[in-house]
């Protein structure tokens, strides 16, 4: 064969390989976005981030409800003009600021509290949570000196929450989305939604006179945050209701990405935080010689159980492997994500260590904070596997509480979402 026929031969094949080399990246790129598009990522493990936090809040607040004036309201030593100082410098957001009257912090305080409670449940999760943020940013800004490091943990991850569709699974609204599934399977006409209409009703309310009679002018985008996220209920729910399919295709979509984009942001939030204290840690002179577990466990403040810290304390070898074994951990866990086995070995590691910081050092918000965090991690299978084991304990319990001669009714499955299938804007 000629040169020329071989060189043609040559560039047609080389064409080829271009076009299919094209071929190939977009099929992976069109992978990718139906992927990120399609679900939202992850609902077994923002469900248990979503149940963590808000425990841990709920029993913070109320470990601290008979402190809860010096902490955080009137009577406090950081007074409320100080207060005002301090986050118009920062530009922080808390409604305690816009009165110090006492009447304002126990309603602020208790609908904190109670937002919890509901978020714990998975009630109304979109609006919840953004009640549930209020109620965290509010009370941890007025008083931002009285924390233990799990205040700023809860303080970011209130926040991620709100962009989050944590109420997927082990939710109220779950429970609700697979009755309504149901009721639409066997063609009855749906139920009238008065709770989620009144709670809008209701915050609309709220805001506008927060708006309309406080000075917002340091928290102007905050207050303009909370509109618009007030706003994109009331249309989620308008076109939800009445929207055509290509409108909830939409909808979908958009809350699926920013879903997966929180998700993401609080892994990796979770990997900095580990980074920074292992690096930092590396290099104290203390932590290099072994030794900087010694002196917290001889301090009054982190000794709620002296005989236990005596204990600790007393074997030399113990307090090296503990201090070195701290900084391995937290050094080396951003690196194990590239691999499942040894990323799950580290996990349990990482929980056990904060379970004994919240027994030894008496640090238990702070710890709670950081396992909730840390759940963002756990495999799904292990998840669904506990989901069961208690969803078989709860039936149990209330088989034995339940009267004789009273039969139960047996739930057939779980809901994880509307009901409907994936949707997306790719295929």
């Amino acid at each position: 064969m000629s040169a020329p026929h071989d060189l043609a031969r040559t560039t047609e094949a080389g064409e080829a390989g271009v076009r299919g080399g094209k071929g190939g990246f977009d099929r992976r790129l069109a992978r990718a976005v139906q992927t990120v598009t399609a679900r939202a990522l992850g609902p077994y493990q923002t469900a248990i981030v979503r149940i963590g936090f808000s425990l841990t809040w709920l029993a913070f607040l109320l470990r601290e409800l008979p402190h809860r004036h010096e902490l955080y309201g009137p009577e406090g030593p950081w007074s409320f003009e100080l207060a005002r100082r301090l986050v118009a410098d920062n530009r922080a957001f808390s409604v305690l600021l816009w009165t110090d009257g006492r009447l304002w912090f126990e309603f602020v305080y208790g609908i904190a509290a109670l937002s919890a409670v509901l978020l714990l449940l998975g009630w109304r999760t979109r609006a919840v949570s953004v009640v549930f943020m209020a109620g965290v940013l509010s009370l941890l800004n007025r008083s931002v000196f009285v924390g233990d490091g799990g205040d700023n943990v809860l303080h970011l991850a209130s926040i991620y929450l709100v962009l989050t569709r944590c109420g997927q699974v082990w939710s109220l609204d779950a429970r609700r989305a697979a009755r309504r599934a149901r009721v639409a399977a066997a063609g009855a006409p749906p139920r009238r939604d008065l709770a989620g209409p009144l709670l809008w009703t209701v915050l609309g309310g709220f805001l506008l006179a927060a708006t309309w009679f406080h000075d917002v002018t340091g928290e102007w985008w905050v207050v303009v945050l909370l509109w618009v996220l007030w706003l994109g209920h009331g249309l989620w729910w308008l076109v939800s209701r009445y929207g055509t399919g290509e409108a909830r295709v939409l909808l979908d979509v958009f809350a699926n990405l920013v879903h997966n984009g929180a998700l993401l942001v609080l892994m990796a939030e979770v990997c900095l935080i580990y980074a920074t204290a292992g690096w930092y840690k590396v290099q104290g002179s203390r932590w290099q010689d072994g030794t900087a577990l010694y002196y917290p466990l001889h301090l009054d403040y982190f000794t709620p159980w002296p005989a236990l810290s005596e204990l600790l304390a007393s074997g030399g070898v113990m307090v090296m492997l503990l201090t070195y074994g701290t900084v391995v951990v937290q050094v080396a866990f951003p690196f194990t994500l590239l691999h499942r086995g040894a990323k799950n070995v580290l996990l349990v590691v990482m929980m056990l260590e904060h379970a004994g910081i919240a027994v030894i050092l008496g640090l238990p918000v702070f710890s709670l904070a950081m396992i909730s965090a840390d759940a963002v991690f756990l495999p799904t299978a292990f998840l669904v596997a506990a989901g069961a084991g208690a969803a078989r304990g709860r039936d149990r319990l209330l088989g034995r509480l339940r009267p004789r001669g009273v039969p139960g009714q047996r739930r057939t499955g779980e809901a994880t979402g509307s009901g409907a299938g994936p949707r997306t804007l790719v295929g």
